[in-house]
């Protein structure tokens, strides 16, 4: 009769987990997912251009809602169906009480700012995001930062991800300061997901790269066959 050892049962365990975790595509929910996300920024756009300010807003308002209401009869995760009638509750709110059109995309402007500054210090105090984030949804720990270039590895990926953010900003916030509402929404979208799915690849190659060295020296268990 055969037996399994426990660093064996345990590296078969952390296999099946890895074979049920969602693609990133799929955690967005699919397509279906990115398209949805992207549609209140394009009717706020359309909506405002053709009726105005408070037009624009309701119209925003009401997609994100029959979005919500839709995933929820779908029986889909209640999170992002709340979280995005919440996001653009806050980004009309802005809108309606300063009176611009603009300001409807203030609050991402300055987020992806935010999230420029967190990825660029988080590389400065040697615990780069993507890291942390990684090996944390996986239930790998803080093992990789034993290993120096493993972190380089990381380091490298979240730098990816801070370039991201900093474009967003620079190009986001110059098309805000020009007026130019439509292109803001344009931009908001097209530096959305396209852009975020380069940075997974940077974590995707930087986790790999990682595994791979911290098994060859001994600090991943290495698979069986």
């Amino acid at each position: 009769m055969q037996t399994t050892s426990p660093q064996e049962a345990a590296t078969d365990m952390q296999a099946a987990d890895q074979r049920k975790k969602k693609s990133a595509l799929e955690q967005a929910g699919g397509t279906k997912g990115v398209i949805y996300s992207a549609l209140p920024a394009l009717v706020f756009v359309v909506a405002n251009n053709a009726g105005g300010l408070k037009v624009g807003i309701l119209a925003a308002l009401l997609v994100a809602l029959g979005i919500a209401v839709e995933r929820l009869m779908r029986k889909e995760s209640l999170q992002p169906a709340l979280g995005g009638v919440f996001g653009v509750a806050i980004a009309a709110g802005i809108s309606w009480y300063t009176g611009s059109a603009k300001d409807f995309f203030l609050i991402g402007i300055w987020l992806s700012l935010a999230g420029a500054v967190a990825f660029i210090l988080s590389v400065v105090l040697r615990w780069p995001l993507a890291g942390l984030i990684w090996n944390s949804t996986t239930g790998k720990g803080t093992v990789w930062r034993a290993d120096k270039r493993s972190r380089i590895y990381y380091d490298i990926a979240t730098l990816v991800l801070a370039a991201i953010f900093g474009a967003r900003f620079a190009v986001q916030q110059y098309l805000y300061q020009a007026d130019e509402v439509g292109s803001l929404g344009f931009a908001k979208i097209a530096m959305g997901y396209p852009l975020l799915a380069v940075g997974f690849l940077a974590v995707a190659w930087a986790a790999r790269a990682s595994d791979k060295r911290l098994k060859a020296v001994g600090l991943l268990p290495a698979k069986h066959s």
